[in-house]
């Protein structure tokens, strides 16, 4: 309620015109400014000696380090979007505060065509459409862990075959690693260390226990299992492994944010000479498997931190060079994030833009130089001496959990064909009179791998097909006695008004193309 009291007192200060004026007071001056504010001296309390900032609007003074703007009338053009309670500094051991998100843009015209794309993106939201569709529900006896529904459970298996038909073509070996591994492990590993209060840890036979957070050290178990010389690399080992990891319970949100997911894990075993074509062959098969479901993406190169980063600077400067080398022999533009990369090694992260033109990271390509080292990884080269093979970690899904809820919205429940959990609904005009030759087309579809169902209720035509487009099922095949007469189906395809008639088996041939094309919905 108060929201809209706030948006309302925001419209008459922005009309005043007020200037901010930004000023420089000494720690001391700023602890007797905001003597009265507890949250303000706590802030203080914390800053290092020296100059601080403030930034005053008419009467409203504030801490903060800034910048802002010279005039509130810069921020006329305005929203409220919601609010949500807020630990203060982030501490559960803190008292609840509320914070307020808004949104502002230099013209009227901006910030109606961002609202409109926030009502939009509210339709395709997956949670709801993963709920109407029948593809995943969350319980409350496992938060953040989602159960796939048999319709989920359909797209979930389609997105994994297509991942195995595409790493096989591309020469990976598969591998499954144990989900629960030793504390030894961990340690060895660095993630008992370093990552141990987002794992789930237990005792076997007294021993400590941890569930696997990341695949990486199952995939160096796996190495380490044969010798290799410089002629087994590139070694492409890749899993479709579940891990888990202690999300804050705040910040579990659908399938974007969960306690247990699976990632499309690949981990390539190089030689350092062959980080660049490796690389260049990852990014072909992202342009493959991105490209099928109409997402294009940009690449971002994070280079080598200021301090605690491993290996020479030398070193740090090839491998970076081979990254970039690989994006501009692949045709591919990159930006730097300098400073960014991991402290073993620099990565290349690849964000996807969905229809509604939000940007997703997903697909990653780590340079390891540390966990080879670690777990003893050699070969042997040319001149018969030992060397430790570098790592590329890599996945083009993310997390499948993930890029489900992504697929979800971006096709807004519309999946293509192939994709799609049902594929058709066959109504026949007359639910008893018509019914043979809906069952006849039912076969001829299912006998061509199809996914179809016979809707063959009393209830009037028109209310059978508004629920199968409801339901978001990409053809509706009605038949009635013209159709048996002539061994036709009339056709029409989900969002769109006009329907066509086809000759049965052409149309059987027509829909086993748009599945084994893998076209997208509508072309």
């Amino acid at each position: 309620d108060d929201i809209a009291r706030i948006e309302k007192e925001m419209k008459k200060i922005a009309k005043d015109g007020k200037r901010i004026v930004r000023r420089e007071v000494t720690k001391e001056e700023a602890v007797e400014m905001f003597k009265d504010d507890p949250y303000k001296e706590d802030l203080i309390k914390d800053l290092e000696d020296g100059t601080i900032t403030v930034y005053s609007q008419g009467e409203f003074t504030d801490l903060c380090r800034g910048p802002h703007v010279d005039s509130v009338k810069e921020l006329k053009n305005f929203k409220l979007l919601k609010h949500s309670g807020a630990y203060w500094k982030g501490d559960a051991k803190n008292k609840m505060l509320q914070r307020v998100y808004g949104i502002a843009f230099d013209t009227k015209e901006q910030l109606e065509d961002h609202l409109a794309a926030l009502e939009e993106a509210k339709k395709r939201d997956h949670k709801k459409l993963g709920r109407e569709m029948g593809l995943f529900t969350v319980s409350e006896y496992a938060p953040g862990m989602p159960i796939f529904l048999p319709n989920g459970m359909i797209l979930r298996n389609l997105l994994e075959d297509y991942w195995y038909e595409v790493h096989t073509k591309d020469n990976y070996k598969f591998i499954k690693t144990p989900i629960i591994m030793s504390r030894e492990l961990w340690e060895t590993s660095g993630h008992w260390d370093h990552y141990k209060e987002n794992m789930y840890t237990t005792k076997v036979d007294e021993r400590d226990f941890a569930i696997k957070p990341m695949n990486c050290p199952g995939a160096l178990l796996v190495y380490n299992t044969e010798l290799h010389s410089y002629k087994d690399l590139p070694l492409r080992i890749a899993e479709l492994g579940q891990v888990h990891r202690h999300e804050a319970s705040g910040a579990l949100n659908g399938l974007f944010r969960v306690r247990t997911f699976t990632q499309d894990d690949a981990h390539i075993f190089v030689t350092p000479d062959q980080i660049e074509s490796e690389v260049k062959n990852v990014l072909s098969l992202i342009d493959e498997m991105y490209g099928v479901f109409g997402l294009p993406y940009s690449i971002e190169l994070s280079t080598r931190p200021e301090s605690g980063y491993i290996g020479t600077e030398e070193i740090w400067e090839q491998s970076e060079q081979a990254l970039a080398n690989a994006c501009v022999h692949a045709g591919k533009d990159y930006v730097v994030n300098p400073g960014d990369g991991a402290f073993y090694g620099p990565k290349l992260d690849i964000h996807i833009k969905d229809s509604l033109g939000r940007d997703w990271q997903c697909g990653t390509i780590q340079l390891d130089m540390n966990l080879p080292e670690r777990f003893g990884c050699t070969y042997v080269d040319r001149d018969g001496s030992k060397k430790t093979p570098l790592m590329l970690h890599r996945v083009v899904y993310g997390s499948i959990e993930r890029f489900i809820g992504i697929l979800i919205e971006h096709f807004g429940g519309h999946f293509p064909l192939w994709l799609a959990p049902q594929q058709f609904v066959i109504i026949p005009v007359h639910h008893e009179k018509h019914l043979a030759y809906a069952n006849e087309v039912r076969d001829a579809l299912e006998k061509a791998g199809m996914r179809v169902e016979v809707d063959a209720r009393n209830e009037k035509l028109g209310y059978r097909v508004r629920e199968a487009q409801i339901k978001k099922i990409p053809y509706q095949i009605v038949v009635g006695e013209g159709e048996e007469k002539d061994a036709t189906v009339n056709i029409r395809q989900n969002g769109k008004k006009e329907s066509i008639t086809l000759p049965l088996d052409e149309a059987v041939e027509r829909f086993k193309n748009e599945v084994e094309t893998k076209c997208m919905f509508g072309k």
